[in-house]
C-alpha cells in the first residue's frame, strides 16, 4: 500500500518561512509526479507547486512563484517544499499527493494537473501565517 505522509506544518508570522516534507513508500522516480496542493477553508484545493520524475522539472502557481521551491530527494524518498516570504492568505491545509501514471488532464492548461489526476494523498498539516 502506498503511503504518503506531510510533516513540517505550523505557525508562522508573516515575512516567515516554513518547511514542509513529503515521504513517500515507495521511489520518488516511481510517481509520474509528486504534487503540493492546498485547500483554505471555504476554497477548493489547489495545486501550488508540483516536481515531474522523467526531467525533474518544476512548475508552481503563480501565486507562489518566486517564494516557494520544491526539491526531491530520491534517497530519503522525500520531497520538500521550502516556503518564504508566507503571507496570511497562505494560511491552508497542504497536502502532499502522488500521481501514478501520466495525467489525464491536459498539462498546458493547468499547473501541475488536477486534483483528480493524483492517486496517493497524506492526511495534510496545517500552515497558518498570522501575527
Amino acid at each position: 500500500q502506498v503511503q504518503v505522509v506531510e510533516s513540517g506544518g505550523g505557525l508562522v508570522q508573516p515575512g516567515g518561512s516554513l518547511r514542509l516534507s513529503c515521504v513517500v513508500s515507495r521511489s520518488t522516480l516511481d510517481y509520474y509526479a509528486i504534487a503540493w496542493f492546498r485547500q483554505a477553508p471555504g476554497k477548493e484545493r489547489e495545486g501550488i507547486s508540483c516536481i515531474y520524475a522523467t526531467d525533474g522539472s518544476t512548475e508552481y502557481r503563480d501565486s507562489v512563484k518566486g517564494r516557494f521551491t520544491i526539491s526531491r530527494d530520491d534517497a530519503k524518498r522525500t520531497v520538500n517544499l521550502q516556503m518564504n516570504s508566507l503571507q496570511p492568505e497562505d494560511t491552508a491545509v497542504y497536502y502532499c499527493a502522488a500521481a501514478a501514471h501520466k495525467f489525464l488532464s491536459n498539462r498546458n492548461f493547468y499547473t501541475c494537473g488536477r486534483r483528480y489526476d493524483y492517486h496517493y494523498w497524506g492526511q495534510g498539516t496545517q500552515v497558518t501565517v498570522s501575527s
